[in-house]
This record gives structure tokens, C-alpha cells and sequence, in this order.
């Protein structure tokens, strides 16, 4: 098969929107979920033959989904230094860093970012799924904070496992994160040296910032999603009757007083 077949190819599995499509890009978003599965229960694991050959399947894998992206893109210079792939190289060399050598296996904290591809499932979603444009809003701020605890704890699991005695695991360092985001701050664990302390102060500023945003959208949304027929805007106060853009009428759907 020639260059030009295979990427038209993979462009109809990749942006088409046939059943077998989306069922491949759903298929994507399902080996994102296993991977991350297979980060946290792997820090319970001793490493091994098996944990390694798993490290280099999904390294593989990463990478050619990665050049596959590359090659249907019709900007493929564009698509090379878009932060998305960028991650995506970040993530296939913290995989792949064991077959090189253990010297660089710290670098697996790296493919916590492994989570950020959840945004790239947000417009197939949007398609898809009317419950998930009514609550657009909160499943992004849901996704934001899910995506920073993930990637504070595997931050906290791989500076700390070798020299911690209280972090042993993936599950001790997500419960550290999660105490210090809420700030219950129980004690029975804590990050030693000025590097440790810095980390805990990110985690409680940062991660206090974006649950406060969670509750605000979901205890008191200020707008809601409705296109407007004339300029396209699509972000509205819950009562307009104008489109405060073009001046439009809208007839934003809601279920009256409660």
C-alpha cells in the first residue's frame, strides 16, 4: 500500500464520522483509560520481564498513533510541534526509557501526561452525546481537576517512593495529594526538603483553585450552551433573551422556575 493510500486510510478512521470511525476513536479513548490503569497498579508492582515488555507494547503504541495523527494531518509541520504530540514524544520516551536503560526510568512520572489526551476526546463527545453538551461545562472542569490530581500524584509517587518510607505506592501518593488539595492536612504524611514543601504548596494552590471552579459550575452555573442562530455565539447568561454579541433573539431551552 502507497503513502498516499495508507494516509487516507488512516484520515477516514481518524476524522471520519462513520459508525466504524468513531468506534475506532472510541477505541483510542478506551487503550488512554487501560494505559492509565496500567500506570497506577504497576507502582504496586515490582519491576519486571512482564512490566517492562507492557512498557515497550504501549511505547509502541503511543508512537504509532502518534505518527499516524502526524500523517493525516494536511499541516504535518504544524502537526509535529503541536503540544499534543509534543506530549505524546514525552510520554513514548518515559515508556520506552527502561528498554534503554533503568538510569532513565525516572522519567516515567512523564507519562502521567498520558492524561491530557482526554481534551482530544472532548469534540467527539460534544458530537456524540446531548447529556454531555448540557453539561459540557462541569465535565471539563471535572476533567481538569481529574487531570491534575493524576498527574501531581504520579509527580509525588516517583520523587518520593525511593526515599519516602510513608509512600510506597501509587495509592499513598494520591492519598497524600488529595488531603493537601483539600487542605485537611492529616500529618501522617509528608514531603521532606525545600523540593517536597514547594510540591505541596503547588498542589494546595492549584489544586484548591480548580475544585472551587468544579463546585462553582456545578452549584451555580453562570451560563449555558446554545448557538446562536445568527453570530454563532455559544455561550449565554440562563435567562437571556438577546444574544448580548449581535442582538439576536434566542430561545435558550430551560425547564422554567423550580
Amino acid at each position: 500500500m502507497s503513502l498516499d493510500k495508507l494516509t487516507e486510510r488512516l484520515r477516514w478512521y481518524y476524522e471520519g464520522m462513520t459508525p466504524d470511525a468513531r468506534v475506532f476513536r472510541y477505541s483510542l479513548l478506551g487503550f488512554d483509560i487501560a494505559t492509565i490503569l496500567f500506570i497506577i497498579v504497576s507502582s504496586f508492582l515490582p519491576r519486571s520481564l512482564p512490566v517492562e515488555i507492557a512498557d515497550a507494547f504501549i511505547g509502541l503504541f503511543v508512537l504509532a498513533d502518534s505518527v499516524a495523527r502526524i500523517l493525516v494531518s494536511r499541516d504535518r509541520t504544524k502537526a509535529m510541534l503541536h503540544p499534543m504530540n509534543l506530549v505524546d514524544l514525552v510520554v513514548i520516551i518515559s515508556f520506552l526509557a527502561p528498554v534503554v536503560g533503568e538510569g532513565l526510568g525516572f522519567l516515567r512520572v512523564l507519562r502521567t501526561l498520558r492524561m491530557l489526551r482526554t481534551y482530544r476526546t472532548v469534540e467527539l463527545l460534544r458530537q456524540d452525546f446531548a447529556a454531555f453538551r448540557a453539561n459540557e461545562p462541569a465535565v471539563i472542569a471535572a476533567s481538569h481537576l481529574g487531570v491534575f490530581i493524576f498527574v501531581m500524584t504520579g509527580l509525588v509517587y516517583e520523587t518520593q517512593h525511593y526515599a519516602n518510607k510513608d509512600i510506597t505506592n501509587y495509592a499513598d501518593a494520591l492519598y497524600f495529594t488529595v488531603t493537601t488539595l483539600t487542605t485537611t492536612g492529616f500529618g501522617d504524611i509528608t514531603l521532606a526538603g525545600t523540593g517536597g514543601r514547594l510540591l505541596s504548596v503547588a498542589i494546595m494552590i492549584f489544586g484548591v483553585t480548580l475544585f472551587l471552579r468544579l463546585a462553582q459550575v456545578l452549584f451555580r452555573p453562570n451560563k449555558v450552551t446554545y448557538e446562536c442562530p445568527q453570530c454563532g455565539l455559544m455561550r449565554h447568561e440562563p435567562d437571556a433573551v438577546h444574544c448580548k454579541h449581535c442582538g439576536e433573539h434566542v430561545h435558550i431551552p430551560n425547564q422554567g422556575d423550580v
